[in-house]
């Protein structure tokens, strides 16, 4: 084509900015969906399937009996150039049936449409029941040394690193549901030991709504849509879940805890994990403790505004599983320390007084302080989200030498259901096969046949005793050792010892714990929550379960409401300390993958900008230029505009300039414009900076960019910055950045 054409002037345009873009953008900004980068023009030469990206990683190239291959983790990925029928037959054509004549109908002969379209009809698999949404990521867990004084887990040896995979994940939602909805959220970890395969699955909430096992499908029930209709998705804001927490009332503290800010975090990254229930530990001498397992996020706890969650929610429903495959690609690890609370495995099994099989109950760290025993981080994302993050099967009953279980009613009934539910959802008793779930120590399990049998099995003999097979397999005596635990004589009953029916205290604590701020959090989530419920009988009797809590939380729902204030049937007990370690605000963290928000004006010139962009990278941060077009403006790259950038993924934003309205600042074409036919900055900037004001994030502004803080009436405010200079505008933003959110903007109404 002659090169004075249009369509070749347009190519050769649209190619050298792409290029420019690639340059300048380099490797630093997340997000680039492929490891290559396309032309404008469809591939015509063969070639192989192209590398992982650099922050994917995949399961290890073992065996379905545990042993290494060596060969590398991309063997498993699709081979060769040219497209093939899935027994390695090349394919002509991918793109017609084959049929009788051109218009006529497809023939029953056509293997490849047959195969191609039976395989697609069986893509999914069941998704789980509950935690259906999820993501996972590759990693490692480093272990300090400190826990072989109580157990002797071969992983938590001094220096033992032990690859793990990953999985979060909500607990209502169905797959296709948001991910910042207020809930729980699983925290599940699969550690590949040398010793067998270790689970701790958790949650990070270190409660539970029930105590025993049998009541698993009942709040399940309860909390997932009405049965008929099948909404709300992926909410507790309905009828039939504030039935059930507010007849049974064990389930108050783990409600408590969700409609606290730990049910919205603002990442994954910034969550804590628990193991929920109290494990019993034997070491080398074959002492016994009882013990519960914690993960602290290196960067703390910190969570969404509601508002923030539900423009999320629209806006970006894959919120949560985006940040964290894009910190991985930043190379801002996400880290946690694990961590244990040791108690004496006493005969009573309970520890100040609290009974440690109880799941609806903690032991406040200033009782019993976490000990560090390892770090935890991850570092690849999966390189196929089907195999790795849904096939992935977890199942407490999953333990190494040297960590067992208690007789905590829902961790032994969750030692059943676990196992149970992966034979439905993974076609039959062979999950462990999926590479995912291999485990990386050898296997020799006796276990045969059944569907998805990828194993060849040799011998004759795969019972014991046997002599065919020469004795083999052998038991050991340093093998998994099921801890000679006492069981005291009892009748059988349907019963739970009378220390579970404290269903308040905990509640309590958990209330006086937090702060004014979070507080005000707590009384609007139940507010809003009980607000969408029909029922007014439903409403009355969770105020009337909020009077056995606190007065002032009981009194200023029931206002929301518009119910009377009902008096407290249990009483109160005024000795309750506050657990500090249960609030989320007050301490400090690094900086580590935050997202700063640069707003520039292309016309009046980028001073700065630069230079905030390398200090922001420096700093262990990503900086994201929001502009009215995309592309490059003054060889700055441009990751967002005006008409895709909203508040909600940023977590300060930094003003360089104060740019007139874009020409696609019009209400017809961007809602976000709104009604002004005259503003004198772009609307959508405006509603970006109040946004982020609202929810009690730092500002700053430099030049220009202060004109859009007198814009917004936000000039002046806490944790609104105006500096001289881009370098000073970041150093003044920083220590607001570590405190996560700028609070005190806003005074509590109560203490």
């Amino acid at each position: 084509m002659d090169a004075s054409k249009p369509a070749k002037k347009v190519k050769d345009v649209v190619e050298a900015a792409a290029a420019k873009v690639s340059e300048a953008l380099g490797d630093r900004i997340p997000g680039a969906p492929g490891s290559r980068t396309p032309g404008v023009e469809e591939p015509t030469t063969p070639q192989g399937p192209p590398p992982p990206k650099s922050e994917q990683d995949a399961p290890e190239t073992v065996t379905p009996t545990g042993a290494p291959t060596g060969a590398p983790k991309v063997s498993k990925s699709q081979q060769g150039d040219y497209l093939t029928t899935s027994q390695g037959a090349r394919l002509r054509d991918t793109d017609h049936s084959l049929k009788a004549g051109p218009r006529g109908p497809i023939l029953l002969q056509d293997h490849h449409f047959r195969e191609k379209i039976t395989h697609f009809d069986h893509e999914r698999i069941p998704e789980r029941v509950v935690h259906a949404r999820g993501a996972g990521a590759h990693g490692t867990f480093t272990a300090y040394g400190t826990a072989s004084s109580v157990t002797k887990a071969g992983f938590l040896a001094k220096g033992k690193e032990t690859q793990v995979f990953v999985r979060f994940s909500t607990v209502l939602g169905s797959r296709g549901s948001a991910d910042t909805v207020r809930d729980t959220r699983g925290f599940a970890t699969k550690f590949y030991t040398d010793e067998g395969t270790f689970d701790l699955v958790g949650n990070n909430i270190p409660v539970f709504f029930i105590q025993d096992a049998i009541k698993f499908p009942d709040i399940v029930h309860a909390a997932k849509w009405h049965p008929d209709r099948e909404i709300p998705q992926a909410q507790s804001a309905h009828d039939t879940f504030w039935d059930f927490v507010s007849l049974h009332t064990e389930a108050q503290h783990h409600t408590m805890w969700n409609m606290s800010d730990r049910g919205i975090p603002r990442s994954y990254r910034h969550m804590e994990g628990f193991g929920v229930h109290t494990f019993r530990l034997i070491n080398e001498a074959g002492e016994t403790a009882l013990a519960k397992f914690h993960f602290k996020p290196k960067l703390g706890v910190h969570s969404l505004d509601w508002e923030e969650a539900q423009i999320a929610a629209g806006v970006d429903p894959d919120f949560h599983r985006r940040d964290l495959y894009d910190a991985i690609e930043a190379g801002a690890f996400p880290e946690w320390e694990l961590g244990l609370q040791i108690f004496p495995d006493t005969p009573e099994e309970t520890f100040a007084g609290i009974d440690l099989l109880d799941p609806t109950k903690i032991v406040p760290e200033e009782l019993a302080p976490v000990q560090p025993v390892g770090k935890l981080v991850l570092t690849g994302v999966p390189t196929n989200f089907h195999a790795e993050v849904e096939q992935v099967a977890f199942h407490l009953g999953h333990l190494p030498p040297g960590i067992d279980v208690t007789n905590d009613p829902l961790l032994q009934g969750r030692l059943f259901s676990y196992l149970d539910t992966q034979l439905s959802r993974l076609g039959g008793p062979n999950f462990m096969q999926i590479p995912v779930n291999r485990p990386h120590a050898p296997v020799n399990d006796m276990l045969r046949d059944g569907l998805h049998q990828h194993a060849v099995h040799g011998g004759v003999a795969p019972y014991r005793p046997n002599s065919l097979d020469g004795g083999n397999p052998f038991t050991t005596d340093d093998g998994f050792l099921d801890i000679p635990v006492r069981v005291a004589e009892a009748p059988k009953v349907r019963a739970n010892p009378a220390s579970f029916d404290d269903h308040y205290s905990q509640v309590r604590l958990f209330w006086r714990s937090m702060t004014p701020v979070e507080k005000e959090h707590i009384i609007r989530a139940y507010t809003f929550e009980l607000g969408k419920c029909y029922e007014q009988a439903i409403k009355e009797r969770q105020v009337a379960c909020l009077a056995n809590i606190d007065p002032v939380l009981c009194e200023q729902v029931a206002t929301g409401l518009g119910l009377p204030v009902p008096a407290p049937t249990v009483p109160f007990e005024d000795e309750i300390e506050p657990s500090p370690a249960l609030s989320q605000v007050g301490g400090e963290y690094p900086p580590d993958g935050r997202l700063i928000g640069i707003v520039v004006d292309p016309a009046a010139g980028l001073d700065g900008v630069a230079e905030a962009r390398s200090a922001i990278f420096s700093a262990g941060m990503v900086p994201l230029v929001i502009a009215p077009h995309g592309g490059v403006v003054d060889g700055v790259p441009v990751q967002r505009t005006f008409a895709t950038a909203r508040s909600i993924e940023f977590d300060a934003i930094l003003l360089a300039g104060a740019p007139a309205p874009a020409p696609d600042a019009a209400p017809a074409r961007d809602a976000k414009a709104g009604a002004d036919s005259s503003p004198l900055v772009d609307p959508r900037v405006t509603l970006l900076v109040d946004e982020a004001w609202r929810h009690a994030k730092a500002i700053a502004a430099w030049g220009a960019g202060a004109d859009v803080l007198a814009q917004a009436g936000i000039s002046g405010t806490p944790g609104v910055i105006s500096a001289d200079s881009a370098t000073a505008a970041l150093t003044e933003l920083q220590p607001l950045l570590a405190k996560h959110r700028v609070w005190h903007r806003f005074p509590a109404t109560v203490a």
